[in-house]
């Protein structure tokens, strides 16, 4: 589904060059689940943004789903990313205006699914992660650990083909936390592709493989033996 080849990250200012992604060769096969590790500010999450279309790199090779897109105006990275990726920010990136229950069915608005449908969906997936009693909220009156299950919901309930989550655990207590990773099992089983930034090592042994970057490069990869969580 994804190959990366010779994938570089470089940003400038008028005095400063930083690369942060060095050279990165990364094979993604549909229907894997994926965990990426590293310290921070090894380039994890620019290499996220890059694989949902969401940046592009300096220079190398992008393939999704066959299509080179490392060099897509903004116009159709956007058609290309909807119902295709999912995205579960670490910022949550909910929108202030809208309630609870209103960013969750925002994806299927887009999707022009029916009313009747989208309630059914958005109720049931509320009640899956335990936010239903504050569908009425705005996004600034829960906490953090509720504004990370609205996001997770939110980026899940078109059931997308590739989800990319950025610490998707990281605000959520052991519970919650298992709940989230539980609902993303259930995606993976059901054919879906994920790719997940971690600090948590517990939490990437769900993942198929695990590749560890530092300074922008591939280090390390391993693949799961035995689910022991």
């Amino acid at each position: 589904m994804i190959k990366i080849a010779g994938l570089t990250k470089v940003f400038r200012t008028e005095e400063v060059e930083s690369t942060v992604l060095n050279n990165l060769n990364i094979v993604i096969k549909k229907g894997e689940f994926v965990s990426i590790m590293g310290p921070s500010g090894c380039g994890k999450s620019t290499l996220l943004n890059i694989i949902g279309l969401l940046d592009t790199p300096s220079g190398g090779s992008y393939l999704l789903e066959g299509d080179e897109v490392a060099s897509l105006k903004e116009k159709d990275r956007i058609i290309r990313r909807k119902g295709l990726i999912g995205y579960i920010f670490q910022s949550f990136n909910l929108i202030d205006e809208l309630t609870v229950y209103e960013n969750i069915e925002l994806p299927l608005i887009y999707m022009k699914m029916g009313k009747k449908e989208r309630k059914e969906k958005v109720e049931n997936i509320m009640k899956m992660f335990a936010i239903s009693n504050r569908r009425k909220h705005f996004p600034q009156q829960l906490s953090g650990g509720q504004q990370q299950r609205v996001a997770v919901a939110r980026a899940v309930i078109t059931n997308p083909k590739l989800i990319l989550a950025d610490e998707p655990t990281g605000n959520l207590d052991s519970k919650r936390g298992k709940i989230v990773m539980s609902h993303l099992m259930k995606l993976h089983e059901a054919g879906a592709t994920i790719i997940m930034v971690t600090h948590s090592p517990r939490f990437a042994e769900y993942a198929d493989r695990r590749i560890r970057l530092f300074d922008g490069k591939v280090i390390s990869e391993s693949v799961k033996e035995a689910l022991n969580v």
